[in-house]
């Protein structure tokens, strides 16, 4: 994922929880909001009850993969924060599930 792609200040993070727009399913909490650029920017949050190191790094890896692939340009900017649900998906199932969660957008 290229580093245009990435929300990195926690002030921004902040204040896109703080307007309260979001999807909510199973396996993500997607809060978003729009910005100026031609292109969505993304902040992976998950929580340390998901597992070490190793499996949250495989987490994040997977939805960067998924989101690059699929190229969804509405021009937004979302905090994608993993369930624990998500731990009993493989990458096909969290593809399907991402893309629903984001053609809501």
């Amino acid at each position: 994922m290229n580093k245009k792609y990435i929300i990195r200040k926690n002030e921004e993070v902040k204040d896109i929880i703080g307007l309260k727009k979001k999807i909510v399913c199973n396996y993500f909490i997607i809060y978003y909001r729009d910005n100026s650029y031609e292109y969505n920017r993304y902040c992976i949050s998950i929580s340390k009850k998901l597992g070490k190191a190793h499996e949250r790094n495989l987490f994040k890896r997977r939805i960067k993969d998924i989101l690059m692939k699929n190229n969804f340009n509405c021009g937004k900017d979302c905090v994608i924060i993993l369930r624990e649900a998500i731990k009993s998906l493989n990458y096909r199932d969290i593809e399907n599930a991402l893309n629903k969660e984001m053609r809501k957008l």
